[in-house]
């Protein structure tokens, strides 16, 4: 039997959800997720659910928040001054933002309210605070 396992190139498709059903993402109708297991690209709760997966296997696994995307963290929003975003960018509620950190790093943020004088922007992620829920497919193993 073909096992994933650290280092193993994997296709899998899945379909995201909240434990209330909501559903957040899916790679169905679309090209499987790619990922080499090992390499720390993706969330630790949903690698971890896929080591040790047999070829053609499915499963629904839950992962707690703190596995995924962390829980959040209110000194990540702040007010900016409205100047601060380029004109010609049109503001609306919950529309996301990037820019370049002083490093180089790319940050994103969600816009959380807005006026003509602050913008008050939220950079932690949309999931963050959040336990997930994910139904899985290994549908190839390189």
């Amino acid at each position: 039997m073909n096992t994933a396992k650290t280092g193993d190139t994997v296709k899998i498709h899945y379909t995201g959800t909240l434990p209330d059903g909501t559903q957040f993402d899916s790679s169905r109708g679309h090209e499987p997720l790619e990922f080499t297991l090992g390499e720390g690209r993706m969330i630790s709760g949903f690698e971890s659910a896929v080591l040790g997966m047999v070829l053609g296997e499915s499963k629904v696994i839950s992962i707690p928040c703190d596995q995924a995307y962390g829980e959040r963290n209110e000194a990540m929003i702040q007010s900016v001054p409205r100047q601060a975003i380029p004109d010609d960018i049109e503001l609306v509620t919950g529309m996301r933002l990037h820019a370049q950190g002083p490093e180089g790093q790319a940050l994103s943020f969600t816009v959380a309210a807005f006026d003509t004088e602050t913008v008050t922007i939220d950079g932690n992620h949309p999931l963050a605070g959040y336990d997930l829920v994910f139904d899985l497919e290994l549908v190839a193993i390189d």
